[in-house]
């Protein structure tokens, strides 16, 4: 009959399924407190298309709390004995807040005034085509918002290499976008099917499932943009 050493406590498949609920569900609730604020104000708003600017300042502190979720989730220990989910996703906000949001600002900008043109694309008088591309052009904006989010959450670029290598990765790594497209395509499906509430309640693995699909990402920016 074996017996259970000390070391070997914390290791097996039952405690790493154990260690990645409860750094997920840490992360969740963590990730939730940060962006509070600004979830808080997106409820006192109507679905009017003239709250769009108030519905992106609101937005505001959810680019920080998804980088340091990112962060945190990265960094995160497969062993039950090692768990420091909190420490980690505070770490990640400390360093990454204002790196995320030298990015998610302009981000947020950006998509704002495209999803204002569309939702008033009968006042402009332009042609019909002309939606169709700034659909397309905000849809590849969010794909490079989900790899410059990834990068900026990881690694410590300045703002504008940050996006440069963003937009790299956009064509260099079809599948890690292709992935990231995906997951857009599920978080929207899931707020027009059910509720708005639960993408963001949801964060946590969608962040982790963005993660996965960005490792060859990952990997690249170690090998060739690190020292």
């Amino acid at each position: 009959m074996s017996t259970l050493r000390t070391s070997d406590f914390g290791t097996g498949a039952l405690s790493r399924a154990s260690a990645l609920i409860h750094t997920l569900l840490t992360v969740e609730a963590l990730l939730l407190l940060a962006a509070s604020p600004g979830l808080a104000g997106l409820l006192l708003l109507g679905p009017d298309p003239a709250n769009l600017p108030l519905a992106a300042l609101c937005l505001l502190p959810v680019g920080p709390a998804l980088s340091a979720a990112l962060y945190a989730l990265h960094h995160r220990s497969r062993d039950l004995t090692e768990l420091h989910p909190a420490r980690a996703f505070l770490r990640g906000w400390r360093l990454n807040a204002l790196p995320a949001l030298r990015l998610w600002a302009p981000l947020l900008a950006w998509l704002t005034v495209i999803a204002f043109t569309l939702t008033h694309f009968s006042a402009t008088g332009l042609p019909g085509w002309w939606a169709v591309l700034l659909t397309v052009i905000g849809v590849t904006s969010l794909l490079w918002g989900a790899h410059a989010l990834v990068l900026t959450s990881l690694f410590a670029f300045r703002a504008r290499d940050t996006a440069r290598l963003a937009a790299y990765f956009l064509v260099r790594h079809g599948r890690a976008t292709l992935a990231a497209a995906s997951l857009l395509v599920l978080t929207a499906a899931l707020t027009a099917l059910l509720t708005e509430a639960l993408p963001a309640l949801l964060a946590a693995p969608l962040l982790l499932s963005l993660l996965h699909g960005s490792r060859a990402v990952i990997t690249e920016t170690q090998e060739q943009f690190t020292a």
